[in-house]
C-alpha cells in the first residue's frame, strides 16, 4: 500500500506536536514505520489520507462498539450541537444518562461524569482515600489506569517493597503510596496487604486486563480479591474503562459475578466522544463535593455533546442486548481462524479472549500476567503487524494492547482478516 501522504503529514506533525502524536502508542514506536493518518470512517472500516481502506480492530480503542459513525449516535450529537456545545451548567441529559447507566450496571447507586478514563480513575482513588482515611493503594503490574502520577509506578525489588516512578515527573513521595503486585497472583496481594495492614485504601484493577494484551482473570483470583478487600475494609475498584458496557450491559461485574466498591467507566459510555465516569453505592459517592469533603470538579464534565452520544449508545445496547452475544461469536470466529493458521504453520502463540476483546501473543507460555506477556516475540509481532497492515487490516500497533471488535464487522470481514494472516504467516518464522 502507498502511505506517502500519511508519512508527509507525520513529518509535518512532528514539527508542532511532541513526537507528532497526541498519545504515544499512535507513533508506531513499538512496531516501526510511520503511523497512518485517518481521513474518515464508517462502520467497520476507516480510510486513510492516501485513500487506503482498512478493516478496523481497535474501534478507537474500544468505544465504537457498534462501528464508526453509527447513525443514532451521530444524529444525537448533530441535533444536540445545534443547541450549543457547552454550558458549564447542569442539563437534563446528564441525569438521563446517569439513570440509564445505573439501571444497566449492578451495584451502583450514583455516578459522576468526567472527561476521560484517566480522570475517572484518578478521582476514584481520591474518593477511596477520603472515604477510608487511608493513603496507600495497590495496583497490578501491566494494568493501565491512565497517566495520573499514582499509576505510573513500576515494580520494586520484591513483593512487599514500595514501587518506584517509571516516568520522570512522578515524585518518590507519590510512588511510596502505590504498591505493586502481580495480576492473577492472589498470594502477592495477600503478602502486600499483610505488610501494610490497616494502611491500604483501595485495590484498583482492570477486571479483564487490556493493556498487556487481553488477559483474563484465572480461577478464583477475583473472588479472592473481593474476600480480601471485604475482610480488610479495603475498597475494590474495578477499572471498567475498557470493559464497561462492552463485555455485557453490566460490564465485567455482571460477567464475573463480582461486586466492586467503585467502578470507573469511559470509552463506550461516551459513544466515541471524550468522557469518563466513576460510580459506587450511595454512602461512598456522598463523600464527593458538594455533599461531602472530597473535592472533584470539571468545567466540561457532563458536556452535552458527550452526554448525547453516550445516551444514544447506551440506549442501543440496552434495547439490543443480543449485540454482546453477536460480538462474542464474531470474536470466537476470529480466534478459531487465527489459531488454526498459526498452529498449522507451527508458530508459537497464545490467543487470549473474553467477549469482544482478544489478543495474539507470540510465545509458547500461557499469558496470564505482565511478565508472561513480556516474553512474547516482539520481532515476530512487528512482522505480523505490518504484514496485516499492508493487506488492509488495522491491528493495535503494540503487542501489549487488546483488539476491540465492533459489531459492524461482517463475517466476510473476519474471513478476509483470517485469509490475510494465511498470507502473512509465511514470513513469520
Amino acid at each position: 500500500m502507498n502511505y506517502q501522504r500519511s508519512s508527509a503529514l507525520f513529518a509535518e506533525a512532528k514539527q508542532y506536536i511532541p513526537g507528532g502524536v497526541n498519545s504515544p502508542v499512535r507513533a508506531f514506536k513499538a512496531v516501526g514505520g510511520d503511523p497512518i493518518f485517518v481521513k474518515e470512517a464508517k462502520g467497520a472500516y476507516f480510510y486513510d489520507e492516501d485513500g487506503n481502506r482498512f478493516i478496523d480492530y481497535i474501534a478507537s480503542w474500544g468505544p465504537l462498539i457498534l462501528g464508526h459513525a453509527h447513525k443514532p449516535v451521530m444524529d444525537a450529537v448533530i441535533e444536540k450541537a445545534k443547541k450549543g456545545t457547552s454550558f458549564g451548567m447542569p442539563t437534563e441529559i446528564e441525569t438521563q444518562l446517569a439513570q440509564l447507566a445505573i439501571s444497566m450496571v449492578p451495584n451502583i447507586d450514583k455516578i459522576r461524569f468526567v472527561n476521560s478514563g484517566t480522570e475517572a480513575c484518578m478521582s476514584a482513588i481520591r474518593l477511596a482515600r477520603g472515604f477510608t482515611k487511608r493513603d496507600k493503594i495497590i495496583k497490578f503490574a501491566g494494568c493501565y489506569h491512565g497517566h495520573s502520577d499514582s499509576f505510573l509506578i513500576q515494580a520494586g525489588s520484591g513483593a512487599v517493597t514500595f514501587g518506584t516512578p517509571n516516568s520522570p515527573g512522578v515524585t518518590q513521595g507519590t510512588a511510596k503510596d502505590t504498591l505493586l503486585v502481580n495480576y492473577n497472583d492472589l498470594e502477592s496481594v495477600r503478602a502486600m496487604v499483610s505488610a501494610n495492614k490497616g494502611e491500604i485504601a483501595a485495590i484498583i484493577i482492570e477486571p479483564v486486563a487490556g493493556n498487556m494484551g487481553c488477559i483474563v482473570p484465572q480461577n478464583d483470583f477475583m473472588n479472592g480479591l473481593r474476600e480480601l478487600c471485604t475482610k480488610e475494609q479495603i475498597l475494590l475498584i474495578f477499572d471498567e474503562v475498557m470493559t464497561g458496557f462492552r463485555l455485557a450491559k453490566g460490564g465485567a461485574q455482571e460477567v464475573l459475578g463480582i461486586d466492586a466498591d467503585i467502578v470507573t467507566f469511559g470509552k463506550v459510555i461516551g459513544g466515541g466522544l471524550p468522557v469518563g465516569a466513576f460510580a459506587a453505592r450511595k454512602e461512598i459517592m456522598d463523600y464527593l463535593a458538594p455533599d461531602g469533603p472530597v473535592y472533584q470538579a470539571g468545567t466540561l464534565s457532563g458536556n452535552p455533546l458527550a452526554m448525547s452520544a453516550g445516551l444514544a449508545m447506551l440506549m442501543e445496547l440496552n434495547n439490543k442486548p443480543e449485540v454482546f452475544e453477536s460480538l462474542a461469536d464474531k470474536t470466537e470466529h476470529l480466534h478459531e481462524g487465527f489459531d488454526r493458521i498459526l498452529k498449522g504453520k507451527g508458530v508459537p502463540h497464545q490467543i487470549n479472549r473474553m467477549g469482544s476483546m482478544i489478543s495474539v501473543h507470540f510465545t509458547e507460555e500461557p499469558v496470564v500476567d505482565f511478565a508472561s506477556s513480556a516474553k512474547g516475540n516482539n520481532n515476530m509481532f512487528k512482522k505480523y503487524f505490518h504484514g496485516m497492515l499492508n493487506r488492509g487490516i488495522y491491528l493495535p500497533p503494540s503487542a501489549f494492547e487488546s483488539y476491540f471488535l465492533n459489531d459492524a464487522l461482517s463475517y466476510g470481514d473476519l474471513d478476509q482478516t483470517i485469509k490475510a494472516l494465511e498470507s502473512v504467516v509465511e514470513d513469520l518464522n
